[in-house]
């Protein structure tokens, strides 16, 4: 399976969430995609279901495939603490969300992209690989040669989300990693008790 490159809003009007950003074809049309999407008769979720879904809705925010994902989720089973949170912090201290949480990237899509072609440094040393796991202290910037990039350059005077675990300077262009963000700090709506519980079955 690779990675889903499909319309955007469908995956919004599946979920029922703008997971995307903000999404003009959900507020119009607010049910699940198909011709059936309208239909009053839609069979009830199971709780396997309502568990599946959180967990392919986890899958699509992040821009994460299963067999990635089930590696995060072992990683996060490991660590002390609650194991839901753990997977949390974990996805939000990869480097392309680090990139897009800076701002330097519009979407995450775009902060993969922009990792893969080599236009993030961290700590120094060019880092092409998306998944790259970020600890305390790290820093992360803009290759020199590609500050002038006007991707890049849109993208951070239209920055004005503020993450209180992350650190940024808008003239060097270069931000820090502060520490894991609990889970109060991270604003997207997935419910990570119910994948906890669907990978303990």
């Amino acid at each position: 399976m690779a990675r889903y490159i499909g319309p955007k809003s469908k995956i919004a009007r599946k979920f029922q969430e703008p997971i995307y950003g903000a999404d003009k074809v959900l507020e119009r049309k607010n049910y699940a995609p198909g011709q059936h999407g309208q239909s009053k008769r839609r069979s009830k979720l199971s709780e396997y279901g309502i568990q599946l879904q959180e967990k392919q809705k986890a899958k699509y925010t992040y821009g994460i495939l299963e067999r990635q994902f089930r590696k995060i989720f072992a990683q996060a089973s490991r660590r002390q603490g609650i194991t839901g949170e753990n997977l949390l912090q974990l996805l939000e201290s990869r480097l392309d969300n680090v990139v897009f949480r800076l701002g330097i990237a519009p979407t995450r899509n775009a902060a993969r992209q922009m990792v893969g072609h080599r236009h993030i440094v961290v700590n120094g040393r060019v880092v092409s690989i998306p998944s790259f796991q970020l600890r305390p202290g790290d820093i992360v910037e803009v290759r020199e040669k590609s500050k002038s990039l006007e991707v890049i350059t849109n993208s951070v005077e239209g920055r004005t989300n503020q993450y209180n675990w992350l650190e940024w300077d808008s003239k060097t262009m270069t931000g820090k990693f502060l520490n894991y963000p609990e889970r109060e700090n991270i604003p997207e709506n997935i419910k990570e008790q119910l994948i906890v519980e669907l990978y303990s079955k």
